[in-house]
């Protein structure tokens, strides 16, 4: 296995093994600089292609820090990874199914720490996890052990054709708690039939005075033209850090990092079809990075890259922050292709 790391090591978040620098004379170059609000700290291909107790380790569609501070990986093949913070070496590995059993196509992950829950009826605090399924869509609450707890609900026109109108491989990739832990976040990939191409739902819920969730405001976000929605995670501040991604065969991946603030925009549960209409109000989008303008820090690529550094991003979370700035991680899903990666990028994102 290689960890290939630049400057002095990775984030606490990821630790080195091996130490690169930065490619090319430029001074974006060496410092790492994506654009003026992003930089890169360094890369990660150590668990590319490789299995743990007889599992894939790939796949993997979101990140989270768990509550002891390990790294939850989540892999969208209905398996939950526990990953050393510091190594990312797999330390546990928690198949997932749905209530028949049957596999998930597992996008989505929040660790609903006890700090922001009710108490267990027995009075403890307890850890739990949600995760959402393509498939339906669906988010689930599960235990730590991978047992189902509990299941949220989903407003219809969210559902996959026939049953609503989201196309398939199109539903909720993207998972969050906003601050405070009352509010839950689901990002759907892509528009719904009858929307305008590129107006994506969001939709949120409110936790109960039970602990459980139930259905609140939606809102429209406009992604760019051809790029779906991965990835969403909620600042401290409680705005949005939002991935939009693209592929295109011949050429590679494209993948956009935005600030988004949802706070003042249209509640649209009740609005049948988005057209872009001017009594709409969009959540307000920054960019905040186009990672092609990262430096490539010596990565290579197994197909065609406009930067050899890129990858199927899928996943992302914040793993520090201090006044303004956070330490961000983000993991590309690799799709068990032989010509895909399984990569960690470690970022500094000022907001």
């Amino acid at each position: 296995m290689r960890l290939r790391t630049v400057l002095a090591t990775l984030t606490a978040g990821l630790a080195a093994a091996t130490c690169l620098s930065a490619a090319g004379p430029a001074n974006a170059q060496q410092n790492g600089a994506c654009s003026p609000a992003v930089s890169i700290n360094g890369f990660s291909d150590v668990l590319d292609k490789t299995t743990y107790g007889g599992t894939f380790v790939g796949n993997f569609s979101a990140l989270a820090v768990d509550a002891d501070g390990s790294l939850a990986a989540l892999s969208d093949r209905s398996a939950l990874f526990d990953l050393d913070a510091k190594t990312l070496a797999p330390k546990a590995v928690v198949p997932l199914a749905d209530e028949n059993g049957a596999a998930l196509d597992s996008e989505g992950l929040v660790v609903d720490r006890p700090h922001s829950r009710l108490r267990s009826s027995g009075g403890t605090p307890t850890t739990t996890l949600l995760i959402t399924s393509e498939t339906e869509p669906s988010i689930r609450r599960y235990s730590p052990a991978g047992k189902i707890l509990d299941r949220l609900p989903v407003p219809d026109s969210l559902r996959v054709a026939p049953a609503g109108r989201a196309v398939t491989n199109g539903t909720f990739e993207g998972l969050t708690l906003l601050p405070g832990g009352r509010t839950l976040l689901a990002s759907m990939e892509y528009a719904l039939s009858g929307d305008t191409a590129g107006i994506v739902r969001f939709q949120t819920w409110k936790r109960t005075k039970d602990g459980h969730f139930s259905l609140a405001a939606q809102y429209a976000y406009r992604t760019d033209a051809g790029l779906g929605v991965p990835e969403v995670t909620a600042t401290p501040d409680g705005r949005l850090l939002v991935l939009e991604r693209g592929f295109t065969a011949g050429v590679g991946n494209t993948v956009r990092l935005y600030l988004a603030d949802p706070r003042r925009a249209t509640d649209t549960s009740g609005i049948d079809t988005l057209t872009g209409q001017d009594d709409v109000r969009l959540i307000k989008k920054t960019l905040l990075a186009d990672l092609v303008n990262c430096p490539s820090l010596g990565a290579t690529a197994k197909q065609p890259q406009p930067n050899p550094l890129l990858d199927n991003i899928e996943g992302m979370a914040i793993t520090g922050h201090t006044k303004g700035r956070l330490k961000v991680l983000l993991v590309s899903d690799d799709n068990q292709n032989a010509v895909q990666t399984t990569r960690f990028y470690d970022l500094r994102v000022r907001v």
